[in-house]
């Protein structure tokens, strides 16, 4: 399996959860932070040509090249692909890091350069109870170099106790808080940051939310019926009827009571969510950065999505 952590660099005061990339100052401007994760290079599309009866004709579609050495990270692009430099990316965060608003915490470059992400810890945090479990905020910036994925910058949060992600899910129904910009626009950083809002409500709404989960018991045959929606479960091929927990399910559920974190909020809904959160951030998967792309961008972060909102359906029965 190819490593999907290409480059990578982080702040050495906080170690991230997954424990890759090379340690850093904590005093990062967003420029620095960007060359210290060998993101200092750029991207160009280049028009595709096709060869009929030994002349060169132009088609419908580019190639987009990484220039630093030539490697091509998309294919066919179509030629109204409005790229975004890393550079672009990383002077994002440029005025909340002089304001003092957040940290440049980890950047670097997953699968060969087609995705890049910069994470940057806000001044936002809560402790679930007084003093106790707290949860700390960031906002993801990706700048997929990959035809088909849009630009997007997300607010996520980690869970200090156990180092397990969090996704700000502000609601049941329209799940975690994501802004995306297609690359047939061009980027608009101010536009991004009005429609993300980056503000203490959103945090102050995901404090009520893990707090309520803390405060709400969950009944053992719930918590099973909590693990089979959030990691379906096999059914029998023979008459279609005998079902038991999947493989993760059992894993996640054999956590419940020893993960990290697991004495602060016993036989509670919020144990229950983390347990779901733990497996899928430590445990899932075979290697540490496939867990980390999952994770942030494949099916790790979809069912954490979807725990949190199973989480708070359940607690409200």
């Amino acid at each position: 399996m190819v490593a999907a952590v290409e480059t990578m660099a982080y702040n050495k005061v906080e170690r991230p959860w997954h424990g890759l990339g090379v340690p850093v100052n904590d005093d990062l401007t967003p420029r620095q932070m960007h060359e210290a994760a060998g993101l200092d290079w750029e991207v160009e599309l280049v028009p595709n040509f096709a060869t009929y009866k030994g002349k060169k004709i132009k088609v419908e579609t580019s190639t987009l090249f990484r220039e630093s050495d030539g490697k091509i990270l998309s294919a066919r692009c179509s030629d109204d692909w409005n790229p975004v430099q890393n550079q672009e990316a990383a002077d994002f965060f440029n005025d909340f890091c002089a304001a003092g608003e957040m940290t440049m915490e980890t950047a670097g470059s997953l699968c060969g350069g087609e995705l890049v992400w910069f994470l940057a810890k806000m001044k936002e945090s809560f402790d679930v109870f007084k003093n106790r479990d707290t949860v700390d905020a960031y906002t993801l910036f990706t700048n997929p170099h990959r035809y088909g994925w849009s630009t997007s910058v997300s607010l996520t949060a980690i869970r200090v106790v156990c180092m397990n992600t969090l996704n700000l899910s502000l609601s049941t129904t329209k799940g975690d808080k994501i802004v995306r910009v297609s690359h047939r626009n061009e980027f608009d950083p101010d536009q991004v940051k009005e429609v993300l809002g980056v503000t203490k409500d959103k945090m102050k709404k995901y404090k009520e939310m893990s707090q309520y989960l803390a405060k709400k018991k969950a009944k053992g045959e719930d918590v099973v019926t909590f693990f089979k929606r959030i990691f379906p479960v096999i059914t029998s091929k023979v008459d279609g009827s005998a079902k038991e927990l999947s493989k993760p399910a059992q894993v996640a559920l054999s956590v419940l009571e020893s993960q990290p974190g697991a004495d602060l909020a016993p036989g509670t809904w919020w144990n229950t969510y983390n347990a779901s959160t733990y497996y899928l951030d430590h445990l899932a998967g075979r290697t540490v950065d496939a867990r980390m792309n999952s994770a942030w961008y494949g099916e790790a972060r979809k069912r954490k999505i979807k725990a949190m909102e199973v989480a708070c359906e359940m607690a409200n029965a």
